[in-house]
């Protein structure tokens, strides 16, 4: 099993990290446009198998993607931050032909590989490499449902007094701030719903907290997050790389699921060895069907900004 992970910055190096360290892949290589500072990453990464007892190979690239063929699995992290004075559409602008320039070069040397995105627009990136590529549509993934729900997660733990493996909760539609669809009536802990524990009002400040989980650490980190963001990508990568047919809610190209069609937003899939298996249309309250409604109507505004 190889994975490739393009971006060596701090998502992409910990991304590589809980890869190797779960040691399900025989070789993770890390590429990136910065001379030297892929190799520079993944040889730091590799004097830490020995202590952290993994035996994947990891190596670094400066940009020669042929050092990534036949990867069965593909991670972009590729991007820039919007700086200031930058507008939304430059920055879309930017990141896109950065996205579409990554993944030719990758299925160009990898064409039966297995592509998850996680660089923002999560959602609007995924649905590019939808459009500007020929593999099956199975085979591209967007990260943003599974670091979403970890963060959910960690908040209902936090409100309900409970370890976080006790919790279990999804959450669904755009990744952003305003997106967000957190599921909350279908939370639970231990099999019990969460409403049997926390009031409306505690609910209701959960989902809040949720939504602005990343705005809340940039505020605190001056930067974008990058621990959970590397795991969320890492246990997708794993569910395909050991075929577990694990649910994740991930941005997947919708064809009339949902009573959507022609966009990529976060929805439950199952994940295996050919990527989204299945994506699992759970009932949803009417409520939650309006919110997603108008989540995906935000996730075609920003789509409708690229030029396909």
């Amino acid at each position: 099993m190889k994975v490739t992970v393009v971006g060596a910055g701090a998502v992409g190096a910990s991304c590589a990290e809980y890869i190797a360290i779960k040691d399900f892949a025989s070789e993770v290589v890390i590429l990136d446009i910065k001379e030297g500072f892929a190799e520079g990453k993944a040889m730091d990464l590799m004097q830490t198998a020995s202590l952290n007892g993994f035996d994947t190979k990891i190596t670094g690239s400066t940009n020669d993607y042929s050092k990534t063929a036949d990867s069965d699995i593909c991670v972009i992290t590729s991007g820039i931050p919007r700086k200031p004075g930058m507008t939304r559409e430059e920055l879309i602008g930017i990141n896109a032909g950065i996205v579409k320039t990554v993944s030719s070069n990758l299925i160009e040397q990898s064409p039966n590989t297995i592509i998850i995105v996680v660089s923002n627009p999560m959602d609007t990136m995924t649905y590019l490499v939808h459009k500007t590529t020929v593999i099956p549509k199975n085979r591209i993934i967007g990260m943003g449902g599974a670091l979403d729900s970890a963060r959910f997660k960690y908040r209902l733990a936090e409100a309900l007094g409970a370890p976080i493996s006790d919790v279990d909760g999804m959450v669904i539609g755009g990744h952003s701030d305003k997106g967000m669809v957190p599921l909350i009536d279908k939370a639970v802990r231990n099999s019990v719903k969460v409403s049997e524990f926390l009031s409306a009002e505690r609910m209701d400040q959960v989902v809040q907290e949720t939504k602005v989980g990343g705005a809340t650490l940039t505020g605190l980190l001056g930067t974008s997050a990058w621990y959970a963001p590397g795991a969320a990508v890492s246990a997708m990568v794993q569910a395909i790389a050991c075929d577990t047919k694990k649910i994740f809610p991930c941005s997947a190209l919708l064809d009339g699921e949902f009573g959507l069609k022609d966009l990529s937003i976060g929805v439950p899939c199952v994940l295996g060895a050919n990527g989204i298996e299945k994506i699992v249309e759970i009932s949803l309250t009417d409520a939650e069907k309006t919110k997603l409604t108008e989540s995906s109507e935000g996730v075609k505004a920003t789509n409708a900004l690229l030029e396909l």
